[in-house]
């Protein structure tokens, strides 16, 4: 989809099957499908569940290059931001990678001063131009910027300021078919949708932008806005009402600068899908439209759901709806967009066993660490954490993170720390604003293991060795600890059961950790610092929950 316009990309992907490919490619999946765990194969029309991904990738946008789909997402103050996924199907997905490496706006992402808890990256937008991908992206404090790379993949370039200064969100260019380029975005707290001339290369404003669309009685906390261009129209898809009961809006006009009119499009209706707003569109090879978008999901933060798009008289209707309706639901099931079954093996990476140069795709820091203080390579199949000085675990900064990607899992490290100093922490957590972990707390060259919820430690039995294994279990959206010093034959649960909660923006998340508490010594401990090493990091979804994106075969 390449400006934005809603046209397929000929010039930049193969032809699809025929009809007769069609079925042969369906009967080679059928006879193939066996060993693949994802599959259910009972008949001839595979389809797919929804969500597609039950992971907090909010805000998400989509584009098509040739038979390749990717996602990006806003991160907010997790390193490195905006993750990219990959599919070749719509429904399964890989991590691909990030496309900005740090934050470099201010040392408050370094935790020094305060921290950027719910700054950082908010909704992204991607779009391809002149053989080149732009995302966009605002930081509610800094601006908005653009950052581009010769593939999805990357290597991206470092972020440029488009409009500098604080109070902007939600960016999204447009190059029309005359070559001028635009920018819309919207205020911070939802307010008017603004649009700007750009220079052809996408990097710099030429004007102070209009006010296009203000409609607080109708489209009230307008957000979000994408643009495309069909059929000689412009479309802005934008979210309104808010995040958590809002609806999916479509406004169309043979003007850029309007006026709009607007349909809603997708609301909740009847399902239990709150809020279903917030996405891209994207089409098929064959012209076929989709919708990606989130909705809110407690302490697992806002997860992605798959919606079939059909146009009726230059208006889209997402999601199920009669003839003839204006607005859809969000699908339950539906037949699968594409079928590929290369695309049966895609999963996001959730373990790491720490072997390689470097860390597997699905981690993100909580703020900027500190790259003098972790390593893969001074214990050479370990992950090392330093523990850096932090008044409490809220500010400790070295902390490794991923998203959730099941509705129930258990998480689980191997830890070894024999090289903790007095004031250390170490261990594991489902990081959110609860605080919650497990982990072993050193005093007085004595070792304990501990659990914690909001500042509150619980001490559990001495240590007495010097490795362990920790674990996290969640179940919907709670969380229960558990230690293990028999190298995993069983498991002792410590502390209680803690509510988690949707935090800063984002879901909660597995996390390992280390930092050390002795505030008064932080210049000693700068000069020495203790540290521990993780042997592994494992995730399993339990079994018999929700697994999102999994596909059956119609009778």
């Amino acid at each position: 989809m390449e400006n934005g316009s809603l046209k397929t990309e000929a010039a930049r992907s193969q032809a699809g099957c025929g009809r007769l490919a069609q079925v042969l490619c369906n009967v080679l999946l059928l006879l193939c499908a066996g060993p693949i765990s994802v599959m259910q194969m009972h008949a001839a029309t595979p389809t797919y569940r929804n969500p597609v991904l039950f992971a907090d990738y909010s805000d998400p946008d989509v584009i098509r290059d040739g038979k390749e789909y990717y996602l990006i997402a806003s991160s907010f103050h997790f390193v490195p931001g905006i993750p990219v996924l990959h599919s070749s199907d719509l429904v399964h997905w890989e991590i691909a990678g990030h496309v900005v490496p740090r934050l470099d706006f201010g040392p408050k992402y370094d935790m020094e001063g305060g921290n950027r808890y719910a700054g950082g990256v908010w909704a992204p937008s991607v779009r391809f131009h002149d053989r080149i991908f732009y995302v966009y992206f605002p930081t509610p404090d800094e601006g908005i910027f653009v950052s581009t790379a010769p593939k999805m993949t990357g290597p991206w370039s470092k972020p440029v300021a488009v409009l500098a200064g604080p109070g902007w969100e939600d960016p999204c260019p447009f190059w029309d078919d005359d070559g001028k380029a635009y920018l819309v975005h919207s205020k911070l707290r939802a307010g008017p949708l603004f649009l700007h001339r750009m220079s052809a290369d996408g990097k710099t404003l030429l004007d102070e932008g209009k006010i296009i669309v203000q409609d607080p009685e109708h489209l009230p906390v307008l957000e979000g806005p994408k643009f495309y261009k069909r059929n000689g129209w412009y479309y802005i898809f934008a979210p309104m009402g808010g995040v958590g009961q809002g609806s999916q809006a479509v406004l169309r006009s043979r003007n850029i600068y309007g006026p709009y009119d607007y349909r809603i499009v997708l609301s909740q209706g009847n399902t239990a899908v709150n809020g279903p707003h917030q996405g891209g569109y994207v089409e098929t090879p064959d012209g076929k439209g989709w919708f990606l978008h989130f909705s809110q999901h407690g302490a697992h933060g806002r997860i992605v759901y798959l919606e079939p798009v059909r146009w009726e008289d230059d208006w889209p209707v997402i999601g199920e709806a009669p003839a003839g309706a204006q607005t859809g639901e969000p699908v339950t099931e539906y037949p699968l967009p594409v079928i590929s079954k290369a695309a049966l093996h895609m999963k996001p990476q959730t373990s790491d066993e720490f072997n390689e140069q470097t860390l597997a795709p699905m981690w993100e820091w909580n703020h900027n660490p500190d790259d003098s203080q972790w390593s893969l390579t001074e214990h050479k199949g370990y992950l090392r954490l330093h523990a850096l000085p932090a008044a409490d675990f809220i500010h400790a900064r070295n902390t490794l993170t991923e998203c959730m990607q099941d509705e129930s899992l258990e998480f689980t490290a191997e830890l070894d720390v024999r090289s903790l100093h007095d004031g250390d922490k170490a261990g594991v957590s489902v990081f959110d604003k609860s605080l919650s972990f497990i982990g072993v707390s050193q005093a007085g060259g004595r070792r304990t293991i501990v659990f914690s919820s909001k500042g509150v430690e619980s001490p559990g039995p001495e240590l007495n060795g010097n490795t362990l294994q920790l674990r996290a279990r969640v179940l919907g959206d709670t969380a229960t600890y558990f230690y293990s010093l028999d190298r995993g034959k069983s498991f002792q649960p410590l502390g209680t059961e803690v509510k988690l909660v949707f935090s800063w923006w984002k879901g909660a998340r597995p996390a390992l950790f280390a930092f050390n508490i002795n505030s008064e010594t932080q210049q000693a401990q700068k000069d020495n610092l203790g540290y521990v090493d993780f042997a592994w990091a494992h995730y399993r979804a339990l079994p018999g929950q929700t697994t999102s994106g999994s596909l059956k075969q119609e009778p």
